[in-house]
């Protein structure tokens, strides 16, 4: 298979269910791999690792979608994230990011964890009574999705009654954030967009009249003082910090779970010794990057680790695959958390590192070794079903008997 073919079959049903074998025919060409004009796609660690610190590539903000697709404002999903930080560049990246980065100084994240395992504690009783008698459970509505949003909705300030509905609209809307992958699927999260900005604005006015001590409230200060944060701007950080927030932190409790059934050996480890759930998180995440992916725009001509690159080229950045590169991990196919110096791609690195990334950590590690020693005999009651995308890989049901 060509190059082209190779990141065609990517996107195929059978290429989301199982990227892996793909990733080494791309990288079978090496590790930075001019596709077709206008795409290159980078599957080395070191190759990307740079990539993402190289302020020559940009994000792909609203003039590279105008470049690529420019039908892109039709659809209210993508103007909402292209509104948000995560598709911005300087100096508009660095100063949305600096307000919100206040809600995740790594203080707060370590005052919230008695908070998570109150949560925790409080799903596993609830998954407790939904498996009495041996009555199969899926783990990921009823712990591995329930637990995140319950945690980035105290962040932001959503209230717990709000929360029960968020994991399907905010699931549709991150069909947005496969980008024009599957352009067919954007009618989905343009009607999800839709349905959180109405309810965000309903919030956002609730807070203006009582305010408390929450992101909410700052982000809508930010707002009001009329210089930092358009209205589109803060509808639109809300959004990705209420998606980005959960469905990233959803697949590692999930894939965590999987890997220690596959792993028993692991699953008694996690159990048992304390602070072994750091270097198995770890090892999780570069093993099963809940991100598989993320892009950058060359503008004008450069280079990506010495490969040509000309301006105008959209450069996909496979962490998944960085993360399998042998050069960097020997046996990069074996499960291994004591796998010294892991460090994975799965949360990118650069200026746009994913902020919540030592919550996500923090949450998987407090909740998989409490899961496994209140269950001592959880079990899986039948294979996972895998969400059919391929940028968010993660599991969308998986039924377990607790007993």
């Amino acid at each position: 298979m060509n190059p082209a073919e190779i990141v065609a079959a990517l996107v195929a049903p059978e290429g989301r269910r199982d990227p892996y074998p793909l990733y080494e025919l791309l990288r079978a060409h090496g590790p930075v791999v001019p596709v077709r004009p206008g795409l290159t796609v980078a599957v080395g660690y070191a190759e990307i690792n740079r990539a993402l610190r190289d302020n020559r590539l940009r994000v792909q903000d609203a003039a590279g979608y105008d470049h690529i697709y420019p039908a892109w404002r039709s659809h209210s999903s993508l103007r909402g994230y292209t509104d948000s930080m995560l598709y911005r560049n300087p100096p508009g990246h660095t100063q949305t990011r600096r307000l919100v980065s206040s809600g995740f100084t790594p203080a707060r994240v370590a005052g919230m964890q008695e908070s998570v395992e109150r949560m925790v504690h409080r799903l596993l009783d609830r998954l407790a009574d939904l498996g009495a008698g041996g009555t199969p459970v899926d783990y990921i509505a009823e712990f591995a999705s329930r637990l995140p949003i319950a945690v980035i909705s105290a962040l932001i300030g959503v209230p717990e009654d709000d929360q029960k509905w968020f994991r399907q609209v905010a699931s549709d809307l991150t069909i947005a954030l496969e980008g024009i992958t599957n352009v067919s699927r954007l009618s989905i999260a343009d009607k999800a967009m839709d349905e959180l900005a109405g309810y965000f604005g309903e919030l956002i006015d609730d807070r203006r009249r009582h305010p408390a001590d929450d992101m909410l409230t700052a982000l809508v200060r930010a707002h009001d003082d009329g210089t930092r944060l358009s209205h589109d701007e803060l509808v639109g950080n809300l959004m990705l910090l209420l998606t980005a927030g959960f469905e990233t932190t959803s697949f590692l409790l999930g894939h965590g779970l999987r890997l220690a059934f596959e792993h028993p050996g692991q699953a008694a480890r996690l159990r048992a010794e304390p602070g072994f759930a750091t270097a198995y998180v770890e090892e999780v995440l570069r093993f099963e990057a809940p991100v598989q992916a993320t892009s950058r725009w060359a503008e004008t001509a450069t280079d990506v680790s010495g490969v040509p690159v000309p301006g105008g080229t959209k450069v996909v950045l496979m962490l998944a695959a960085g993360n399998r590169d042998p050069r960097r991990f020997p046996d990069p196919d074996r499960f291994d958390p004591d796998r010294p110096d892991v460090q994975p791609l799965s949360f990118g690195a650069g200026p746009h590192f994913c902020l919540g990334a030592p919550l996500s950590r923090m949450e998987a590690r407090i909740a998989l070794p409490l899961l496994l020693r209140r269950f001592p005999a959880l079990s899986a009651a039948e294979p996972p079903d895998h969400r059919d995308r391929w940028v968010g890989r993660g599991l969308h049901r998986f039924l377990v008997t607790t007993s």
